[in-house]
């Protein structure tokens, strides 16, 4: 299938050839046409699956086909996102694909000063891309209304309920017009996730683009079982392996990402963390210097970690096993792109071992165990 046969207008159809798409990828060969019709979406796909472009083309065409010129001020199309990076990289397509319409967006997050973000709305938005809580704030203080939102949309669904934000959207929603079409998109069809898309949309087509759960080819898996008060000193042996160039390092927890950190720069290794808590220009610094390989270590929580794509990354090290079997699979999707190879690193301590049982159960393969290093506790899986 081609982007022309999913009666896109010819202004979008520009902007797609000039990204240099070729064919539509499956969420926006299967979303663009429900999208278009009207209807209420639930779907499950990755980051990278082209999601962006399968609700931001079909959406910019109904606020420009559709406009009433008396709503030139309202704001008819809102769409929330867990982090500062994905509201950005949103807003950055957004702009894009919308090149060539008379259409306004505005973006909204935090850890920035709110005096660009005001003079934006001040001067009229059709569409909002924001992270919940600057843009309840705003909402606070009176710069937004919401009572004509005619499209709603909650991307990476499952993120922002780990994060926290389900009162936030909760408050947000109160103030938006019931009638509107609502797309809810999630890495996860977890049981709240279920619950909070059976409460928001109205009879939604389904499109399920979850990606496999096998690991990719390319990347060699290990476990290594640990007590936990001994994880640092196994990170400091393994990472004198010279192999090992770039390693993006996973804790479950942001104060777990700023002591591993500590302990690494502490034995002279160069690391930086990136996580909720640490401010957009030190997120930034960090990425940049991980990406230009001035640090050799990048410490990292599953939240803040979307939208982090390196090239030739050659190790991925789970300094904590994951809860959900499914964040393993994204984790170490991080290495072996492209062609290249990579290696993935867990360090599983026993009050660990339930959830590497609910990773090999997933993955349908059992991780290979390294249980010559110094540290191993003689524990197996």
């Amino acid at each position: 299938m081609k982007f022309e046969q999913l009666n896109l207008i010819e202004p979008l159809l520009q902007a797609v050839k000039k990204k240099g798409y070729l064919v539509p990828t499956p969420i926006q060969e299967k979303a663009i046409p429900i999208i278009l019709q009207g209807k209420d979406i639930f779907g499950c796909a990755q980051t990278g699956t082209g999601k962006t472009a399968a609700f931001a083309l079909p959406l910019l065409q109904l606020l420009e086909t559709e406009k009433d010129r008396n709503q030139r001020k309202s704001v008819r199309a809102l769409i929330l996102a867990p982090t500062r990076e994905l509201v950005a990289q949103i807003s950055e397509e957004f702009k894009n694909y919308g090149r060539g319409l008379d259409l306004k967006l505005a973006t909204i997050y935090g850890g920035v000063s709110q005096g660009p973000q005001t003079k934006a709305l001040q001067r009229g938005a059709d569409i909002i891309v924001a992270a919940p809580g600057r843009l309840l704030d705003l909402m606070q203080q009176g710069f937004i209304h919401l009572d004509r939102v005619e499209y709603l949309v909650l991307d990476e669904a499952d993120r922002m309920l780990d994060m926290g934000f389900i009162n936030d959207i909760r408050k947000v929603i109160a103030k938006i017009p019931a009638k509107r079409q609502t797309l809810l998109f999630s890495a996860t069809a977890s049981t709240e996730i279920r619950k909070l898309a059976a409460a928001l949309l109205n009879n939604p087509s389904q499109i399920n683009l979850s990606p496999d759960a096998a690991p990719p080819i390319l990347v060699s898996q290990s476990v290594y079982h640990v007590k936990k008060e001994n994880k640092k000193h196994l990170l400091t042996h393994v990472l004198e392996d010279d192999s090992m160039e770039n390693v993006l390092i996973f804790t479950r927890t942001k104060h777990g990402a700023d002591k591993v950190v500590k302990d690494l720069v502490r034995n002279g290794v160069k690391a930086q963390a990136i996580h909720g808590n640490k401010s957009q220009s030190a997120r930034d610094k960090a990425l940049k210097d991980f990406k230009n390989r001035s640090i050799r270590v990048l410490v990292a929580t599953d939240v803040a970690s979307r939208g982090i794509d390196v090239e030739r990354l050659s190790h991925v090290i789970n300094y904590e096993i994951p809860e959900q079997a499914e964040t393993y699979v994204h984790r170490i999707g991080r290495t072996g792109r492209a062609g290249v190879t990579g290696a993935a690193l867990s360090f599983c301590s026993s009050d660990e071992k339930v959830y590497l049982k609910n990773i090999h159960k997933l993955i349908k393969t059992t991780i290979n165990v390294v249980s010559t290093h110094p540290f191993a506790t003689g524990f197996n899986n």
